[in-house]
């Protein structure tokens, strides 16, 4: 019998790892607003925690954080955040977490500009989109680098919609607008909520308040079936910069030219704003999870079968 084959042996582990999940992601947060933000980040329903839920950045600082392959979740940013002076607890007037405290355990509280992730998802790919289907707080894109695909670049809100938010859905502060409410979150009725009667695409239409999200910021979430311009999907394991307050020239930094259109009908039925905001998806469509066992019943099958081949030599 002749020597044991390794190379066979090294061939088929090298093809074993080629077909694991996708890569880990690297997710830069940079704060371009001349005020300070605290970010705050929460994983989906079933997904771990990130080593960090809530941090501050000052005017042109940034943080890097490194998510697992499969993570899903939301980012966020808080404003006009302060100790309260009688409590010692932490506050925020926008995006609120309801922590007490600069990490965040639950999501932010309405009116907020999201991030939203699924990565990893249904046929390998990412899917993103920046929403303002709870509000909108604050000017936010989300940058692509690396991936590829025909929809993978930039998507979010350029536009500082406080300035031009309808009256009846303005949060005041003393120095003026800070957030802007959703028709959902102003009035809590079915036909602005897609909720009941509405609970469906074909009778929940787009409203003239969630227009008035959408003509300003085209390729945000303006309401919750506002699926064909707003989910976005990039293939290849991309890194994501995630910017506050950002300049117009952040969308020429995509890494594949936009086209200003989201995935179409087929990514329609896999993900709209209501998973990332429930973390739940269907299992077609839910974040790939490789587990130890799969992986070691993986490398016995391989085993097996280079043994075989060299039995048969």
């Amino acid at each position: 019998m002749p020597p044991f084959p390794f190379f066979l042996l090294l061939l088929a582990i090298s093809l074993h790892f080629r077909f694991l999940p996708g890569e880990a992601a690297t997710f830069t947060v940079l704060n371009s607003c001349a005020y300070t933000v605290w970010p705050g980040i929460l994983s989906n329903a079933g997904v771990s925690p990130l080593s960090t839920t809530g941090f501050s950045l000052q005017n042109g600082e940034s943080k890097t954080i490194t998510t697992p392959s499969g993570w899903g979740g939301r980012f966020w940013g808080r404003t006009l955040c302060a100790a309260n002076a009688s409590t010692g607890l932490f506050v925020c007037q926008t995006g609120d977490c309801g922590s007490s405290d600069l990490t965040c355990s639950s999501g932010a509280a309405p009116p907020a500009t999201l991030a939203e992730f699924t990565l990893d998802g249904s046929g390998g790919l990412d899917f993103f989109d920046v929403s303002l289907v709870d509000g909108y707080n604050l000017p936010m894109v989300v940058s692509p680098h690396g991936g590829g695909g025909p929809n993978c670049s930039v998507t979010g809100c350029f536009v500082d919609l406080n300035e031009a938010c309808p009256t009846d859905l303005r949060v005041a502060s003393e120095e003026g607008t800070m957030a802007c409410k959703s028709a959902c979150g102003a009035f809590n009725s079915p036909e602005y909520c897609c909720s009941g009667a509405y609970g469906t695409p074909d009778k929940c239409k787009p409203s003239s308040y969630s227009e008035v999200f959408k003509k300003a910021c085209p390729t945000a979430y303006s309401y919750a079936y506002d699926d064909k311009t707003s989910t976005f999907t990039c293939s290849g394991s991309p890194d994501y910069t995630i910017t506050f307050c950002p300049s117009p020239a952040t969308s020429q930094k995509a890494s594949t030219p936009s086209t200003g259109q989201g995935q179409q009908s087929s990514t329609d039925e896999i993900m709209n704003s209501s998973m990332v905001y429930e973390g739940a998806l269907d299992d077609s469509s839910s974040p790939s999870t490789f587990l130890p066992s799969q992986f070691i019943a993986g490398s016995i099958a391989v085993l097996t079968a280079v043994y075989g081949l060299w039995q048969m030599t």
